[in-house]
């Protein structure tokens, strides 16, 4: 963040020209001056909306996980369109089957709603979706990181400059969260407080134990590279385990096709010329 957006809001507008001279506000919709007219309309709608959201807190924390940097409000927006996307696109299907004459009324009903209703969950679970591919993306990335962290900490630098050094070398989703938590620490927040809101954002355990560590060591002053080496260490160990875990559920997994599929055409193959041989009476 540079100087002049720091202290923009603090600045009073000097602009005095004329605002019959200013150039009229980009559309963001192909309606033209229909959507400047509807556009408050829609802003209480969507102030309208933020009343009937369920769980504003539980859906910011699952959008700041999925790295996205939009309210409650728009997402629950998002679940709307989908529904009414499903809601067309089955509607558009029973009609093409009334023009076919291939209709029920109740079934119609239900396929109509049920879509609409489909839509609506499928873009909840679809941030779900994003929220794990991002977390399995974080892990993959938080070894080698850490392991970076460590070696500009053991060189002599502090955590914020260690954090630095691993944005300005490293591209990632957890590189990405780490640029958010200096740019907040260099913005006045103290680093502390910065660690802490990323702890909560984030339901992995070993980001959290991370990220408890580097507290620490920064509160108390205790030696920070051994710490940082011993937790990559353990996510690599833990990595490990997982992929022997998934390693012995697939080889329990091929036996399906081995006992059910190879194993009765290899019986075949071994029984049947002797019963070939049988009725031909030899």
């Amino acid at each position: 963040m540079t100087l002049s957006e720091r202290i923009e809001p603090q600045l009073k507008s000097q602009n005095l020209e004329s605002r019959l001279l200013r150039t009229s506000e980009q559309n963001l919709t192909p309606f033209g001056p229909l959507e400047r007219i509807l556009r408050p309309v829609f802003q209480e709608w969507r102030s309208a909306l933020g009343k009937f959201n369920p769980s504003p807190g539980a859906t910011g924390r699952r959008l700041a996980q999925a790295g996205f940097n939009k309210s409650p409000i728009d997402f629950r927006a998002e679940q709307l369109l989908w529904a009414a996307g499903g809601f067309i696109l089955s509607l558009i299907f029973i009609l093409l089957g009334a023009a076919a004459g291939r209709v029920s009324p109740i079934i119609s009903a239900v396929i109509v709603i049920g879509s609409a209703a489909g839509g609506f969950v499928l873009r909840d679970y679809w941030l779900g979706v994003q929220v794990r591919r991002r977390e399995t993306r974080m892990m993959a990335e938080f070894p080698s990181l850490a392991e970076l962290m460590a070696l500009a900490v053991g060189a002599g630098e502090s955590a914020a400059g260690a954090l630095d050094r691993v944005c300005r070398s490293a591209n990632g989703e957890l590189s990405r969260e780490f640029s958010r938590i200096l740019t907040e620490t260099r913005a006045g927040k103290p680093l502390v407080l910065a660690l802490q809101e990323f702890s909560a954002r984030t339901d992995l355990a070993p980001l959290v134990r991370f990220m408890d560590g580097i507290i620490v060591a920064v509160e108390r002053g205790t030696p920070l590279a051994d710490v940082l080496r011993a937790q990559a260490q353990d996510v690599r160990d833990t990595a490990k385990r997982d992929l022997m875990e998934a390693a012995g559920k697939k080889e329990i997994a091929m036996m399906v096709p081995l006992v059910f599929g190879v194993l009765p055409l290899t019986v075949v193959f071994a029984v049947f010329p002797g019963l070939a041989a049988i009725n031909l009476g030899f």
